[in-house]
């Protein structure tokens, strides 16, 4: 649906210096799915994602959205195809003087659109996005969520194919959040539109996205499907990120507490690890641990744990310390894990 190949941005800052804010970024976003670009403020994700519908033209690079270059079509053409590509802004954008009903007819007004289509069109939009009620109000009249469902009405108005989201969320609390991303997460599964979602927070990332690309100083750190990164999180911005989500790293004094405790069961001729254990789907409910500890006599301790939800998919993590006085009955323990479909990491110390 989408392919972004090599692209750079650059801009001349107030000196005269030439600042990359994209770097040689090419992804692949696949038809009908939410793609998420998370990274921190400056990171460049804005940026590029401005390039998907050539509000900001390329340095370098060229952008295929549904088989059409854009590098290649004429200023009309781009502006039919902009059509398509609806935008989802984070401050709303909304004409104070308009009724909510009237702030969604807008593009189907600058189109010439007939009259009675933008009734229908624009009736079925607001029971769409849960506002019947509202239709004619002002946009002072609405709080902020609401607001934010106008600008998601308005941008499907042209029955796009592509639906961008920049930092959509951000102004919103928690509730009107999860309410909003829900409404979003909807209109891809009814409607079949794609979503591209730029977000720095990871938590709008782990409730609807199927894959996401991190982004930092312009460059792609990493990427792959959001279970692969909250999984094994590789790059340290991405490490970061997660860690108001995702446990991954302990306090300090806990690993000199750890070292201790090995180097005792060591004296004493045992086997002792710190293990990262990771669950996925039904296998966060099965007691894999406690028939371990019967089968292979392993002692272990539980230093940390949680379990979260990654768009509807059990995931769940675990970090012990496992000590076993037979090497050989440790292996055949972390055998059986694996057997399971745990993931098994051992924690360097």
């Amino acid at each position: 649906m989408i392919d972004l190949s090599h692209i750079s941005q650059r801009f001349t800052s107030p000196d005269g210096k030439s600042v990359d804010a994209v770097k040689d970024v090419s992804l692949h976003v696949n038809e009908g799915e939410i793609f998420g670009i998370i990274g921190r403020s400056g990171a460049g994700k804005s940026t590029l994602v401005r390039t998907i519908n050539f509000l900001t033209q390329p340095t370098e690079g060229t952008v295929t959205v549904n088989g059409q270059c854009l590098n290649n079509l004429s200023a009309e053409d781009l502006r039919t195809m902009r059509t398509k590509i609806g935008m989802i802004f984070q401050q709303f954008n909304l004409l104070s003087s308009r009724t909510v009903f009237d702030n969604i007819a807008f593009p189907l007004e600058l189109h010439h659109v007939a009259p009675a289509e933008i009734e229908k069109k624009v009736n079925r939009l607001i029971e769409l996005v849960g506002l019947t009620e509202h239709k004619n109000k002002y946009p002072r009249q609405l709080s902020g969520g609401q607001k934010q469902r106008v600008g998601i009405a308005r941008a499907l108005a042209n029955d796009p194919i592509v639906l961008l989201s920049d930092e959509a969320t951000s102004a919103l609390d928690p509730e009107t959040t999860r309410s909003t991303l829900e409404l979003l997460q909807r209109i891809n599964q009814q409607l079949g539109v794609t979503i591209v979602l730029i977000t720095h927070e990871m938590e709008v990332v782990k409730q609807i996205c199927d894959r996401v690309v991190v982004m930092d100083k312009g460059e792609v750190v990493e990427s792959g499907t959001v279970l692969e990164v909250f999984r094994h999180p590789k790059h340290p911005t991405t490490r970061a990120m997660l860690a108001d989500v995702v446990m991954h790293d302990m306090p300090e004094r806990i690993y000199a507490t750890v070292r201790e405790r090995i180097a005792q069961a060591q004296a004493r001729g045992h086997m002792a690890k710190l293990l990262h254990l990771t669950f996925v789907g039904s296998e966060v409910t099965l007691p894999v641990l406690s028939i371990m500890t019967r089968r292979f006599c392993i002692d272990f301790n539980i230093l940390q744990g949680q379990v979260e939800e990654l768009k509807g998919t059990s995931f769940g993590m675990l970090t012990i310390l496992a000590e076993s006085p037979d090497e050989e009955n440790y292996m055949a323990a972390t055998q059986f894990l694996s057997e399971n479909q745990v993931d098994i990491e051992e924690v360097p110390l």
